[in-house]
């Protein structure tokens, strides 16, 4: 009797000492990152059959269990995965929108002061000053575009240094995920199949910290080991063995930087579409569609200023007296083959026309006998032979040429007509003499003529170059009141045309218009303009371009057309925000969730450790009262 119930008191003195030990444990731990409350796990031992029935042997301890709810960690994951990918995110794009939209350094008050300056050179075409002050705002304009895309050039550095971040700490977290499976499975085998609670909650909280890097897959299998995927479903880890995430060069593209993973001695590229969630989700998304679009359309409309600005020039005539040259300077398209080529061509992009550009990239390939050219923001393709390549293509405003060499199957190249736009535009004069601001041509009445009939001073035709006449004399001359002949170079020389009071005449790459009764005999001369220093009319066209619609295929203006930028990528901003707002709320709502079953509550544990002492203290009277009985006994066998 005494020997039985000494054997119920030590089952119920361990119960209460491990149960003590387990509440004393998360208490400790009541703050560790991902720690999961332990609870003893308590069965009646097997009874004793005697012949009054059977009689209870005591408790014991069947497992020290954690407190997990696997639905509740799933949430966690995934809302820690969105919340880091909206966040960065979210970072990332408030600096392009503080950096557009900043009413300083933005693009607008640099549009707004070179225009003024081509204003007042319309205002005073002969005033060296006036002319000075043009080129420098020109440069001025120039220095912005720079400073602008220098800005988002650096964000695009920080995106390849936060993937080799990403990548670099995505590598450890794997590395000690499979460590920690070989660790736990020993340590199961060696407990005899108990779980090993705290390497389990150590590996648990590995997989949460790899969330906020990346979107990953935990698939669990039977022996408790995690077999963790990334991407559309690439293996980081397997068991014990860990696979590596590199961070590569792009083959479309070597200045950006790319995700692949190692396997069997090879190395294979990740879709940067699969790569969701985390840090690295949310930079290649930043990256991906707005960092790189947003840079595209800053360098588009550089790219609609020069033009427009070079071609109004090309149409004017300086202080020189000959025609306009370029006032900008600017990059053509940039033409990258894929570095994984292995055939022979070569190509080169030209600007065919700024107003019909858009601020997508494109991507050539190679797959026999012909190319296929795909504009990357909407997927539209067209079929291209190689001998309409080799004579050059245009395209939604460049041109594309196969200047040397064969392509093989597979070969690609990556064409961005805008990238470059915004950093490569720059000021091509240096003497204020050279701005065109007079026209070229000038028409006259005849000192002898009669009538009353006017012409105007005559307008330059574009589009941009000039016609080749252009400054070839010209004479009209009236046979009759109401028609008149054309002598002159390049104009075919038509007689006998009927007049019109209020007609335009068009030749040679000029308009003129004739007003009033002009009598036989009288004659008008369109001629070069040889007295253009108070000519202001090839100005007055350029000032003119502010206000025309002459980006996106005549949908915008250059102010408009930046507009949009800023507002696009402020609607991103606030989307983005708003988002990011919204998965830090479901992170809450979903920690809050995992901590009502697994965390510790240590008002509870305290409670748990006066239970537990008082069971104690009573399992350790029973055993006192059993060794008073056993001595009892010792007693009566003296």
């Amino acid at each position: 009797m005494g020997t039985s119930l000494y054997g119920i008191g030590l089952s119920a003195l361990n119960a209460a000492q491990l149960g003590l030990a387990t509440a004393g444990h998360n208490i400790a731990n009541a703050n560790t990152p991902g720690y999961s409350r332990q609870r003893t796990e308590q069965a009646n031992a097997l009874p004793l059959q005697t012949g009054a029935g059977y009689v209870g042997q005591g408790t014991r301890v069947v497992t020290i269990q954690r407190v997990y709810e696997q639905y509740a960690a799933n949430q966690v994951l995934q809302s820690t995965a969105l919340s880091a990918s909206y966040g960065a995110y979210s970072t990332a794009l408030s600096q392009i929108d503080n950096l557009l939209a900043d009413s300083s350094a933005g693009l607008a008050p640099g549009l707004q002061d070179y225009f003024s300056g081509v204003q007042n050179v319309a205002n005073h075409p002969s005033d060296s000053a006036a002319r000075t002050a043009l080129l420098a705002s020109g440069q001025a304009l120039a220095a912005r575009f720079h400073l602008l895309d220098g800005q988002l050039s650096d964000l695009r550095s920080g995106v390849n240094a936060q993937i080799d971040a990403s990548v670099g700490a995505i590598n450890g977290y794997a590395r000690q995920i499979a460590q920690l499976n070989q660790r736990i499975l020993v340590a199961q085998g060696a407990g005899g199949g108990q779980p090993p609670n705290d390497l389990l909650d150590q590996r648990d909280q590995l997989v949460a910290r790899l969330n906020g890097q990346v979107s990953a897959t935990v698939v669990r299998e039977s022996d408790g080991s995690y077999n963790v995927f990334v991407g559309s479903g690439q293996p980081l880890v397997i068991a014990s063995q860990s696979y590596a995430l590199s961070s590569v060069a792009d083959p479309t593209d070597p200045s950006r930087k790319t995700v692949a993973l190692a396997t069997a001695g090879n190395s294979v590229l990740l879709p940067e579409a699969s790569l969701t969630g985390g840090q690295l989700g949310g930079m290649l998304a930043f990256r991906n569609e707005a960092l790189e679009p947003a840079r595209n359309e800053l360098g588009r409309v550089a790219i609609a200023v020069a033009t427009g600005i070079n071609n109004q020039q090309s149409l004017g005539q300086d202080l020189t007296g000959a025609l306009g040259s370029a006032f900008f300077t600017l990059p053509p398209p940039q033409v990258v083959p894929n570095t994984l080529n292995t055939g022979t061509a070569q190509m080169t992009g030209t600007i065919a026309g700024g107003n019909a550009l858009t601020a997508s990239d494109y991507r050539l390939a190679f797959t026999g006998p012909n190319y296929t050219l795909t504009r990357l923001s909407d997927n539209v393709q067209q079929t291209i032979t190689p001998v309409a390549l080799g004579a050059g293509v245009t395209v939604d405003g460049f041109t594309l040429t196969l200047t040397a060499g064969a392509a093989a199957a597979g070969d690609a190249f990556l064409i961005r007509p805008t990238a470059q736009g915004a950093a490569g535009i720059d000021v091509a004069l240096s003497d204020p003499a050279r701005i065109a601001a007079a026209a070229p041509i000038r028409a006259a009445a005849g000192a002898a003529n009669l009538g009353s009939g006017i012409i105007s001073a005559g307008a330059v035709n574009g589009p941009a170059p000039p016609n080749a006449n252009l400054q070839q004399p010209v004479t009209l001359t009236f046979t009759g009141a109401g028609t008149y002949d054309v002598n002159g170079t390049g104009t075919g020389n038509p007689t006998g045309v009927a007049y019109t009071a209020g007609t335009t005449i068009t030749y040679n790459g000029w308009t003129v218009s004739l007003n009033g009764a002009p009598q036989a005999g009288d004659t008008f001369t369109i001629v070069p303009n040889t007295a253009g220093s108070g000519d202001n009319r090839n100005a007055l066209l350029m000032a003119g371009l502010e206000t025309q619609k002459t980006v996106a295929n005549g949908t915008a203006t250059y102010q408009s057309a930046y507009a949009q930028l800023v507002a696009s990528i402020g609607i991103q901003t606030a989307d983005a925000q708003n988002m990011q707002a919204a998965e830090e709320a479901a992170l809450m709502q979903a920690t809050q969730l995992q901590q009502s079953v697994s965390g510790v509550n240590l008002d509870e544990e305290a409670a748990n450790l006066m239970r537990y002492q008082q069971a104690y203290q009573a399992a350790g009277k029973v055993m006192q009262i059993a060794d008073s009985l056993f001595k009892t006994l010792l007693d009566l066998g003296r």
